[in-house]
């Protein structure tokens, strides 16, 4: 069992007040969620504007399954056009491999 965390700092465009930010991560994260096996939340930069850092985290059997995961969900991430990636960092912890 291999246990995936992604930590995403982003940039959010044409962001003028935190109602209006709220907003847009609300459909952003609702949208990651029904496309992706993810549990996934807003985790930083709470109260900044412009800014915001979601963390998600995946199961699986490998490594390699996660890894296209996650890649989908930076691929969306750019596609989407409201946001910036400012980093992307990710970490697999994996357990009972020999149980096989």
């Amino acid at each position: 069992m291999v246990v995936g965390v992604i930590r995403v700092d982003l940039r959010l465009f044409n962001i003028h007040s935190l109602k209006q930010k709220r907003s847009q991560i609300s459909r952003l994260l609702n949208r990651l969620r029904s496309r992706f096996p993810l549990s996934i939340a807003e985790v930083g930069y709470l109260n900044l504007l412009q800014r915001t850092v979601f963390a998600a985290s995946m199961v699986a059997g490998s490594e390699s399954i996660i890894q296209s995961v996650f890649k989908n969900l930076e691929d969306e991430l750019y596609s989407s056009g409201v946001v910036e990636i400012i980093n992307l960092d990710s970490e697999y912890l994996h357990y009972g491999e020999e149980i096989r």
